[in-house]
C-alpha cells in the first residue's frame, strides 16, 4: 500500500470508509475503553489487548475521538469504525467466549462531555484509566508537543508559567458548546492533566466507579505480567497467549531540581487522593526500593 501513488491510496482509503459506513448497523460497538490518561503508557497497553485472540480492535487507528471533538458525527460514523458482527461470531465460535472490541482515545478523560457521552451511548461499557508520576507525565506532554511544532515555548518552566493564561476561557467554551474544539486544551495541557482525581471523579458521575480500572503505569515497568493479568481480569477475558513484553522505561525527565520538587508538591494532595483509587500510595510516592524488584500487589482497585 506505501508504494501506491497518493491519489490511488486515497481512493483505497475513502472507498474502505465508505464501506465501513454503509455496514455500519451490522457492526459491534466496544465493550471497553482507555480513556485516559495522556503520556501515560497507553500505547503499551493498546498493543497487549489488541494481541489478544478474543479482543476486536478500530479502523483505522486507534483512537477513534468520537466522544470528544467526533460526536456530531453520529453512531453510525463510530460504529463504522469496529469489526462487523461475524468477525465476533468467529471469535464466539473458537474460543467459546464473547468477542471483545475496544479503542484508546486518552482525551476522552479530560474533555468536559466524553464522560456524560459515554455512559449515555455506552451504559455497559468498561473504562480503563493509566496513571504515571504527574511531573513526569507533565514534561512528557511538553516534550510531545515540542517535537510536533505545537508549543512555542522552548523551556518546560515557562510552558507552566504561561498555561493558565493561554487556556483562559478554553474549558468554559467547551463545556457550553457541546460543538467547540479547543487545540490547546486538548495538546498542550501539562500541570493540570496530573490531577488524575479530579477527571476520576467526574467520570464515576456518569460510569458506575465499579466499571472504572485505574492502573499505575510505574508497575507495568516493573512487573508488567502482574499489571496486564490485572487488566484481563478486570475485562473478563480468558487468558490466553503470552504476556506482553515489559515496556521500555523511559528516562527521568530533565527538570531542574528545584521545579520538580515544587511540582511533587503540588501533586502531593492530588496523589494522597489517588490512593483511594489504586488501593495503595502511587509509584511514584513510595519509597524507591519499593520499585526495585517485582511490583507490590496492590496494582489497582476494582471499588
Amino acid at each position: 500500500m506505501h508504494l501506491l501513488p497518493y491519489p490511488v491510496k486515497r481512493a483505497v482509503h475513502l472507498g474502505a470508509r465508505s464501506y465501513r459506513r454503509l455496514t455500519s448497523p451490522a457492526r459491534v460497538l466496544p465493550s471497553f475503553l482507555i480513556c485516559g490518561g495522556q503520556r501515560c503508557g497507553a500505547t503499551w497497553l493498546y498493543r497487549a489487548l489488541a494481541a489478544h485472540p478474543t479482543v476486536l480492535t478500530p479502523r483505522p487507528y486507534p483512537g477513534v475521538h468520537y466522544f470528544d471533538n467526533g460526536y456530531h458525527r453520529g453512531i453510525g460514523w463510530y460504529r463504522a469504525h469496529f469489526p462487523l458482527r461475524r468477525a465476533a461470531r468467529r471469535v464466539r465460535a473458537e474460543y467459546g467466549v464473547p468477542a471483545q472490541a475496544f479503542e484508546s482515545t486518552t482525551y476522552y478523560l479530560y474533555h468536559p462531555h466524553a464522560p456524560a457521552r459515554i455512559g449515555d451511548v455506552l451504559p455497559w461499557v468498561r473504562l480503563i484509566v493509566l496513571v504515571r508520576d504527574p511531573v513526569e507525565r507533565a514534561y512528557a506532554q511538553f516534550a510531545y508537543a515540542r517535537a510536533r511544532g505545537w508549543e512555542p515555548e522552548d523551556s518546560f518552566a515557562r510552558a507552566l508559567e504561561s498555561e493558565p493564561e493561554r487556556l483562559r476561557g478554553h474549558h468554559d467554551r467547551l463545556a457550553q458548546d457541546p460543538f467547540a474544539h479547543s487545540f490547546a486544551h486538548q495538546h498542550r495541557v501539562y500541570r493540570a492533566y496530573g490531577e488524575y482525581v479530579r477527571y476520576l471523579e467526574a467520570l464515576a458521575s456518569y460510569v458506575d466507579r465499579r466499571r472504572i480500572l485505574v492502573v499505575d503505569t510505574g508497575l507495568c515497568f516493573t512487573d508488567p505480567e502482574a499489571v496486564y493479568g490485572s487488566v484481563v481480569d478486570f475485562l473478563r477475558l480468558p487468558r490466553l497467549g503470552e504476556p506482553p513484553r515489559r515496556p521500555r522505561t523511559p528516562r527521568p525527565a530533565p527538570i531542574p531540581e528545584r521545579l520538580r520538587r515544587e511540582l511533587a508538591a503540588y501533586y502531593a494532595p492530588w496523589d494522597e487522593r489517588l490512593a483511594d483509587w489504586l488501593g495503595a500510595p502511587a509509584s511514584w510516592r513510595r519509597q524507591p526500593t519499593s520499585l526495585a524488584g517485582r511490583a507490590e500487589p496492590a496494582t489497582w482497585r476494582r471499588t
